[in-house]
C-alpha cells in the first residue's frame, strides 16, 4: 500500500468517527433564517416601545406582554425553522434524526437554555429588566458550548461569541436592545452564512 491509500484510509475512518459521535446535519440555512427573525421581531419591538406613552417597559403594561409574545414567535419560527432544514438535512445525509446522540445534543443545549429562562423571569417578576440582553445572549452562548461537543465544532465559536457579547452587554445594559440586535440577528446571520457555504453548498 502506498502512503496516498494510507492517508485515504485514515481519512475514511476519521469522517466515519465524526459521524458516528457528532451530529453533522445542522442547516447553515437555519441560522441565516433564525438571524432574519431576531431582526423582524426587534423591529417589531422597537416599534411597539416607540409608539407607547413613555417609552420605556413596564411588566403590567400591554406592550411588555406584546414584545413577550414576540420573543416567543421568533423562537417558535426559529425552531420550527432549524427542526424542518435538519431534517431535511439529516435524509439527505442518511443520519438518523432521533438516537442517543441527538438526544445528548438537545440535552445539553436546553438545560442552559432553561434554567437561564427560568432566572430571567425570576428577575422580571421582581422588575429588574436592565440585565436581561445580557443574560439571555449568556445563557444562549452557554447552551451553544455546551451543544457544541455533540454537533460542528464551529458551533463553539458561535457560543463564544455570544458569551461575549453578553458581557460587553452587561456593561452597557442601557444598549441592551442593539447588542440582543448584535448577538441574536447579525451574528446568526454571519455563522449560518459561513456554515451554508462551508457544509451545505458542496
Amino acid at each position: 500500500m502506498s502512503s496516498e491509500d494510507y492517508l485515504k484510509d485514515i481519512s475514511e475512518i476519521k469522517n466515519l468517527m465524526n459521524k458516528s459521535s457528532k451530529f453533522i446535519s445542522l442547516s447553515g440555512l437555519s441560522g441565516i433564517l433564525a438571524g432574519i427573525y431576531a431582526l423582524i421581531g426587534a423591529v417589531f419591538a422597537y416599534w411597539l416601545v416607540a409608539q407607547s406613552e413613555n417609552g420605556i417597559l413596564i411588566l403590567d403594561e400591554k406592550v411588555f406582554r406584546f414584545i413577550i409574545i414576540d420573543l416567543i414567535l421568533v423562537g417558535v419560527f426559529s425552531i420550527g425553522t432549524a427542526i424542518y432544514l435538519t431534517t431535511k438535512k439529516a435524509k439527505k445525509n442518511n443520519q438518523k434524526i432521533w438516537d442517543s446522540l441527538t438526544q445528548r445534543l438537545l440535552t445539553s443545549f436546553i438545560v442552559p437554555l432553561l434554567a437561564g429562562g427560568i432566572y430571567i423571569l425570576i428577575i422580571l417578576n421582581q422588575q429588574r429588566y436592565g440585565q436581561t440582553a445580557a443574560l439571555m445572549l449568556l445563557f444562549y452562548g452557554l447552551a451553544l458550548l455546551s451543544a457544541s461537543k455533540y454537533t460542528l465544532g464551529d458551533v463553539k465559536y458561535l457560543g463564544y461569541t455570544q458569551i461575549i457579547i453578553g458581557l460587553i452587554c452587561a456593561f452597557f445594559p442601557g444598549y441592551g436592545f442593539w447588542f440582543w440586535v448584535l448577538g441574536f440577528g447579525i451574528m446568526h446571520i454571519v455563522y449560518g452564512t459561513v456554515m451554508y457555504f462551508k457544509y451545505d453548498k458542496k
